[in-house]
C-alpha cells in the first residue's frame, strides 16, 4: 500500500437480483437486499437495502420501492447506480475511509450480453468507479469455493441466485460449457405466492413468500430432518377475512416442482455438452452447488438422483460469489485472463 493509499479503495461487487454484497479487504462490509425505495416526485432515494425492504407491501402513492436488478441484470439503470452510491456510502460509514476513487470487480452472469454488461460497467462508473472490472459469477464462484481454477482439472459449478441459475464446467482458466437459465429464487418465490392463492385462497406478499420459501421450502417431500410447519397469515383474497394457515415442506415441494424440473434439465443439458475427460472428473468429484438457492433444503439430494453425480453444498453458499470476485481483485494480475 502506498502513501497515498487512502485516496483510493479496491471493492469487489456481487451485484445480485435479491442481495447486493461488496467485499473489502477480504471482509463483507455490506450485504443487503437488493431494494431501493424512490419518492415519487423526485426521483431520489428515500431508502436502500434492509430499510427498503421493510418498506415493501406497505408504501403510500407518494412512494415507490424497486428492485433495480432482474435476471441477473440491470432492468432499472437509475435505480441501480442510486443503489450502488448508497451502498457504496454504507461501506464508507462502517469503515470510516475517504473515497474519491474507486477500482471495481463486478461480477456478471455468464449469460451476459454486451448491451448488459455495458449497463452495468456504466451505473458502476457512474456510481464512483474509476476502473470497473467484471468477472463471470460461475468462475468467481468456483474462485470463493476454493478451487484452482487454472488445473487441468473439471469442476461444474452450480450457482442458483435469486434472478438466474449459471450452470459451468470450469478448467484451465476457462469455462468450458455452461448454461444460464432465468429460473431461480425469485421464481421459486412467485410460485409459491401463486399456490397460496390457488389453493388456499390466501394472499400474501413477496417477504411473506420469501420466509415460507427459507423456513420451510423444500426440493423433496421426504426430508431426513423436516423441519416444523410454517403459520401464514393473510386475507381471503375474495372476502378479505383473516386467514391462518400452516404450509408444510411437503406442500412446497409440490409448488416447486416445475422450476426444479427445469434446473435438473439443465444440469443433465450442461453434463451432456462436456467433453468426456472433463465429465470424468466431474463424476469423480462432484459437483458444487452455491448461491441463496443451495439452501434449500434436499436439493442436493434432489440433483444427485437425478444425475447419480454427488452435489456437495459450499460451505457459505450465499458469499461465494462475492468472495471469489473479491479474491480476483485482490489478484487481479493473477486472475487478468478472466477478467473483462
Amino acid at each position: 500500500m502506498g502513501l497515498f493509499s487512502f485516496l483510493s479503495q479496491e471493492i469487489a461487487i456481487d451485484l445480485g437480483t435479491a442481495n447486493t454484497i461488496i467485499i473489502q479487504n477480504d471482509k463483507v462490509v455490506v450485504d443487503e437486499p437488493s431494494i431501493v425505495a424512490l419518492d415519487t416526485h423526485t426521483q431520489q432515494a428515500i431508502a436502500i437495502g434492509t430499510k427498503a425492504r421493510q418498506m415493501m407491501g406497505r408504501v403510500h402513492p407518494g412512494l415507490q420501492v424497486v428492485r433495480p436488478m432482474k435476471d441477473g441484470v440491470i432492468a432499472d439503470f437509475n435505480c441501480a447506480e442510486l443503489m450502488i452510491r448508497g451502498m457504496i456510502k454504507m461501506m464508507e460509514q462502517k469503515s470510516h475511509f475517504f473515497t474519491p476513487s474507486l477500482k471495481i470487480v463486478v461480477c456478471i452472469p455468464s449469460g451476459c450480453t454486451e448491451v448488459e454488461l455495458r449497463a452495468v460497467r456504466d451505473s458502476a462508473e457512474n456510481a464512483g468507479g474509476r476502473e470497473v472490472y467484471m468477472i463471470h459469477e460461475p468462475m468467481a464462484a468456483a474462485i470463493g469455493i476454493g478451487i484452482n481454477v487454472e488445473e487441468a482439472q473439471g469442476n461444474m459449478i452450480v450457482d442458483i441466485g435469486g434472478g438466474t441459475t449459471e450452470i459451468a464446467v470450469i478448467a484451465l482458466g476457462g469455462i468450458v460449457c455452461d448454461k444460464s437459465i432465468k429460473v431461480a429464487g425469485d421464481v421459486f418465490t412467485s410460485k409459491i405466492q401463486e399456490a397460496l392463492r390457488a389453493n388456499n385462497s390466501i394472499k400474501v406478499g413477496e417477504r411473506t413468500a420469501e420466509e415460507i420459501k427459507i423456513h420451510v421450502g423444500s426440493a423433496l417431500p421426504d426430508l431426513e430432518n423436516p423441519p416444523a410447519e410454517y403459520i401464514v397469515r393473510g386475507p381471503h383474497q375474495v372476502t378479505a377475512a383473516p386467514l391462518e394457515i400452516p404450509v408444510s415442506h411437503i406442500e412446497t415441494a409440490a409448488w416447486l416442482e416445475e422450476p426444479l424440473t427445469q434446473i435438473e434439465n439443465a444440469v443433465v443439458a450442461a453434463l451432456e455438452a462436456t467433453p468426456p475427460e472433463l465429465y470424468a472428473d466431474i463424476s469423480r468429484d462432484g459437483i458444487w452447488l452455491t448461491g441463496g438457492g443451495a439452501l434449500l433444503k434436499g436439493l442436493d439430494v434432489r440433483l444427485q438422483r437425478k444425475t447419480g453425480i454427488k452435489f456437495k453444498v459450499a460451505e457459505d453458499p450465499l458469499h461465494s460469489v462475492a468472495r471469489g470476485t473479491g479474491i480476483a481483485l485482490k489478484n487481479i494480475d493473477k486472475y487478468q485472463f478472466l477478467i473483462r
